[in-house]
């Protein structure tokens, strides 16, 4: 039997996921496979999983949070959360992601020279991601920390608002035109990550605010994962002019494999098939080109079709992408090499 094409994935949330159960050894358990979760070694190296952007994520202070109501139309406003919480739950994910580091499970990966190094030698590749900066002070202090444990990537907003800006709500039908873009804290935000070489992710933010970044930021735009807004019309999800903006930007964009961000009628199906997941794929190359898209699962932060189930079940939606007609070139890029691509012109120093 092959080995499993490679996969460089945009986004998962299995630190947030592990930190916040009550597994006595969340380490154990992710060597072990012994906690239900879409990724843990064994399933990662399985489905080809190498790599991917890591989310530190710090819930709210109490749900709606994390459950998303069943059905096709839902309307969910988390509550904010505060700087002192937010920071004590950051640091234990990221002392997590060094954990299972020295255990041997990961390599955390400040560039795209560490990054394929890892992938060489079997390693997944992790890059340290934090998703809604409720955890950085106003004056950015706790973002020299954060980079210097190697963060590499940032989104500035969750679907929530914080004192940097303002994040889309859960809702469907809707525009991701909510409200208001970055405060004058996002726009420190902005030109603090250019000059470090962070990424800074626009899947969560409202649409003034991805326009706020586009004029601000000198560095190529990405929606690490989100769809295509005229196929699901989800906040989460991108206008033909963000797209277009990505584009010109020579940025990115990862495919959410979350059911609600995929269906038409932006149900939470498990049944959900494979064909929407192309149809987004197909409307994002056209919309971007080919070397400007990849996968953004959001593994362990959504629902995903049944079909895919977890990090092991990549190779079916790599099957998917060749019986649609991708050749072998554009899946390795949609897998992993656009990724890499991408990656080498925001964070390599």
């Amino acid at each position: 039997m092959s080995e499993p094409i490679p996969v460089f994935d945009g986004h998962n949330d299995i630190l947030g996921h592990l930190a916040t159960s009550d597994v006595a050894d969340p380490v154990q358990a992710f060597l072990t496979g012994s906690f239900p979760s879409h990724i843990d070694l064994i399933k990662a190296k399985t489905g080809g999983f190498a790599g991917g952007i890591f989310a530190v994520f710090c819930p709210s202070p109490k749900k709606p949070d994390g459950a998303l109501p069943p059905g096709m139309a839902f309307d969910m406003a988390p509550l904010p959360l505060d700087l002192v919480p937010a920071q004590a739950m950051a640091i234990q994910q990221v002392s997590l992601l060094y954990r299972l580091e020295a255990a041997g499970a990961l390599a955390v990966c400040r560039n795209t020279t560490e990054i394929k190094a890892a992938m060489a030698r079997g390693k997944i590749a992790a890059v340290l991601h934090i998703e809604g900066v409720e955890a950085i002070d106003a004056d950015l202090q706790f973002l020299d920390v954060l980079y210097a444990a190697g963060l590499r990537s940032l989104g500035p907003v969750w679907s929530r608002d914080n004192i940097f800006g303002h994040g889309v709500p859960f809702n469907f039908p809707g525009s991701p035109d909510t409200g208001p873009g970055l405060t004058e804290a996002g726009k420190r935000l902005v030109a603090a990550c250019n000059r470090l070489g962070v990424l800074i992710d626009l899947s969560h933010i409202t649409e003034k605010g991805f326009w706020d970044v586009a004029e601000l930021s000198s560095a190529p735009l990405v929606a690490t994962h989100s769809n295509v807004h005229a196929i699901c019309a989800n906040p989460r999800n991108l206008t033909a002019d963000q797209l277009k903006a990505i584009r010109d930007s020579n940025g990115m964009v990862g495919l959410n494999f979350a059911t609600g961000f995929l269906r038409p009628d932006g149900a939470w199906r498990p049944d959900t098939g494979l064909d929407v997941m192309l149809r987004h794929l197909d409307a994002m190359i056209e919309a971007v080109g080919e070397t400007r898209v990849g996968l953004g699962s959001d593994f362990d932060g959504a629902m995903l079709p049944a079909a895919i189930g977890s990090s092991a079940g990549l190779p079916v939606l790599i099957e998917a992408l060749q019986q649609h007609g991708y050749n072998d070139a554009l899946v390795q890029r949609l897998a992993h090499g656009n990724w890499l691509d991408l990656l080498a012109r925001v964070i390599d120093r």
